[in-house]
């Protein structure tokens, strides 16, 4: 049993309600809401183009919507000044798509970036923080090499001990497995279930990859042109009825229907402004 079942009368660790994004013109997110709750693996997934990078950004304050509401560990995201994000922040760790190492940077000095910007901790006691999270992410012994001498796979693995550095009550993983072979992805869904289960954390994973979506997930939401189409367990979403859902599932394409008077307007230009 997971923990997010354990903590099933538990308030969300994110509610996210009616919200609506756009970029100039057009309407990127419509009208979308969903919960995460505490200890509980949530898989946001899409094809390209479905708005789940969209999501993602709105989730860590990166960018604010259109409208409606975004709570996350209890605080209203929409409502809070730069310096009140700058500070939830340091409860959220991010593990970037492609890892983000800095280049000039040894493992270790880039696992500890997060305690030299935000606390004062002594050399020491970074770096023993530091040496317990590649334990946990099994690069044990690589803080002195540089990014340039990891694989792929170790890459993302630092990544993730550079996310948990800081003991984040939450972790939001932007396409974990993506340009990695079948086995190097497997063990990297390994850790992200060792992470929820040993550390009782909250997870956020964004991805397209459906064989990592189907074994990690607790819940998963699926996202089409900008739409929550379905939100339930793995085999709820195998099986959903929505045709747009078995085609995404199935990798079938599915020519896009556009309204004629909506298609006319975008190529004259006179599309309506959306009030924000």
């Amino acid at each position: 049993m997971t923990e997010a079942a354990n903590s099933s009368h538990a308030d969300p660790v994110i509610e996210v309600t009616d919200l609506v994004t756009h970029y100039g013109n057009t309407e990127i997110l419509h009208g979308v809401s969903l919960t995460v709750d505490p200890g509980e693996i949530m898989v946001i997934m899409g094809g390209s183009g479905s708005g789940k990078s969209t999501l993602l950004r709105h989730l860590l304050a990166l960018e604010r919507p259109t409208s409606g509401s975004i709570r996350l560990l209890g605080r209203e995201l929409t409502q809070m000044s730069e310096f009140e994000l700058y500070a939830l922040s340091r409860k959220m760790g991010v593990a970037f798509q492609g890892g983000a190492l800095f280049s000039s940077m040894t493992v270790g000095e880039n696992v500890m970036l997060p305690l030299r910007e935000h606390t004062d901790l002594d050399e020491g006691t970074m770096e023993i923080m530091m040496r317990l999270k590649l334990e946990i992410v099994k690069l044990a012994g690589f803080e002195n090499l540089m990014p340039s001498e990891l694989s792929g796979g170790m890459v993302k693995r630092a990544a993730f001990a550079r996310a948990l550095i800081m003991d984040p009550a939450l972790l939001f993983c932007d396409e974990p497995s993506a340009g990695l072979d079948p086995v190097v992805s497997s063990g990297l869904d390994e850790l992200i279930l060792r992470l929820r289960d040993a550390l009782r954390m909250t997870i956020v994973v964004v991805t397209h990859e459906l064989d990592s979506a189907f074994r990690i997930a607790d819940r998963i939401a699926v996202l089409d042109r900008g739409e929550l189409l379905a939100l339930g367990s793995v085999d709820e979403v195998r099986n959903h009825g929505n045709p747009r859902i078995q085609n995404l599932l199935n990798r079938r394409f599915e020519e896009e229907e556009l309204d004629p008077e909506e298609y006319l307007a975008r190529l004259t230009g006179t599309a309506k402004e959306p009030t924000r």
